[in-house]
């Protein structure tokens, strides 16, 4: 099972590069990024916080940052047109000489479209709008040239070019919603995201595998990603995610729960692993754990 570090990017850029150039460093698979322009407004948050933006920090990591995986958790399609992030994909991929994962998921983040002016459409247009910009993104990083007519976005004849480093650039869609995302999931992603402990991954997994079958998908062509905050030494918070560890022994039984539920990759927020020595002294604690499992 893979394992991979997931910086938060609501602090200074050299903090984020020192997270993942430890990552490098330490044997890590990979390095990941949010995709928001602010804190997500509730209760013990800074909703006027600093964050940093996800497509310029990727293509910065991915130069200074080699070997590990670059990718983003998760491009909201509500920000840009499916056209410009297709280019943008195609950036980092060649950046990163081949690194790149190209992370996308519908948009749900309330203020920062409201204080942008951004249009948040109620669920089933946001979804609907989504299928369309997959359609896409398959498009513009897989063939020559791409024609499409939907509500949404109308292209003609149009070319992304250069193409991706990878054949194809491995596209990871996110979320979990059982009555139609994972069946877009089933339908377009080579990769699927979500959060959650084992019992939840495992079951979404088991309801992503019944998506697949009905759209002639062989499951096992999507690999499984799941993410949970942290603790690799102290008690456990209560907080709105889903938190595992506690102990390097809890830990490493819960990461082998998600093993033996067919994970392929773990990520881990960095949210909850302090800051400066203590987060790298804390990296290589589950670093270790990880790969003892």
């Amino acid at each position: 099972m893979r394992l991979s570090i997931w910086p938060g990017a609501g602090q200074r850029y050299d903090d984020i590069l020192e997270v993942a150039r430890h990552a490098e460093a330490t044997g890590w698979d990979g390095v990941y990024v949010a995709d928001h322009f602010m804190p997500n407004a509730g209760p013990g948050r800074d909703p006027d916080g600093p964050t940093l933006e996800c497509g310029t920090l990727v293509a910065a990591l991915g130069a200074a940052v080699p070997r590990v995986r670059i990718g983003t958790l998760v491009y909201g399609n509500t920000y840009r047109h499916p056209a410009v992030l297709a280019n943008m994909a195609v950036t980092a991929d060649h950046v990163t000489g081949g690194r790149f994962t190209l992370g996308v998921g519908a948009g749900w983040q309330v203020n920062e479209h409201e204080q942008y002016g951004i249009e948040l459409p109620p669920v089933q247009q946001r979804l609907d709008r989504f299928v369309e910009a997959l359609e896409v993104l398959h498009g513009l990083l897989r063939r020559p040239s791409t024609t499409f007519s939907g509500e949404y976005y109308r292209l003609t004849g149009a070319v992304c070019n250069p193409k991706p480093v990878q054949d194809p650039l491995p596209i990871l869609v996110g979320g979990g919603g059982e009555r139609r995302m994972l069946g877009i999931v089933a339908r377009y992603a080579d990769i699927w995201n979500t959060w959650g402990r084992p019992d939840v991954i495992a079951h979404k997994s088991a309801v992503l595998d019944e998506f697949c079958a009905k759209q002639g998908r062989d499951p096992r062509a999507i690999a499984r990603t799941a993410q949970a905050l942290v603790v690799a030494d102290g008690p456990l918070p209560d907080v709105h995610f889903p938190v595992i560890g506690g102990s390097p022994g809890a830990l490493g039984e819960t990461l082998a729960e998600y093993r033996a539920g067919g994970l392929d990759e773990f990520i881990v927020p960095d949210g909850l692993l302090g800051r400066g020595a203590e987060r790298l002294k804390a990296m290589d604690a589950i670093l270790a754990v990880g790969r003892g499992v």
